[in-house]
């Protein structure tokens, strides 16, 4: 038996919709990364972009579990001597891109290199409930209903 190696000709893509209102981040950010990279596909084949597009809306109102909304905190370097900044989590929901938070969860759970570069060019992040991806019709995907720890409300309730 030979192992099966899907070429590129071979690869359909799709686009998933995921509303992250109230969603938990790091499985969130787990299951888009899955999508990305195809791994939800039977014809996964690791050194090709198997994956499909996914386009997140509600960016900002994305949930953190315990206190990680004060206690988060994500560095940056200027390139300057002692030039290294930081942000809490909070304070980059409330700001002006909230999306990064998501962007970054999802980049760092994608193993670096050139594939992954090209595997994100197909996140698309919005803030708020409107996108501009109604032609490519994306098929929308509870992920609240795949487990109940995925949604902040479920967590509360069960």
């Amino acid at each position: 038996m030979r192992t099966y190696s899907a070429r590129p000709s071979e690869i359909e893509r799709r686009w998933w919709l995921i509303d992250a209102d109230g969603l938990v981040l790091g499985r969130l950010a787990a299951i888009i990364a899955d999508r990305l990279r195809g791994k939800h596909k039977p014809i996964w084949t690791p050194h090709l972009d198997c994956g499909d597009h996914v386009v997140v809306i509600n960016a900002e109102k994305v949930a953190l579990t315990g206190r990680k909304r004060e206690k988060k905190i994500y560095y940056r370097h200027t390139g300057y001597p002692g030039g290294i900044k930081e942000v809490t989590a909070g304070k980059l929901l409330d700001g002006r891109f909230p999306e990064r938070v998501i962007e970054m969860a999802v980049s760092r759970m994608i193993s670096r290199g050139p594939l992954q570069r090209k595997v994100l060019k197909k996140l698309h992040v919005y803030k708020g409930p409107e996108h501009p991806h109604q032609a490519q019709k994306p098929i929308p995907l509870d992920i609240a209903a795949m487990n109940r720890k995925n949604s902040i409300k479920e967590i509360a309730h069960g």
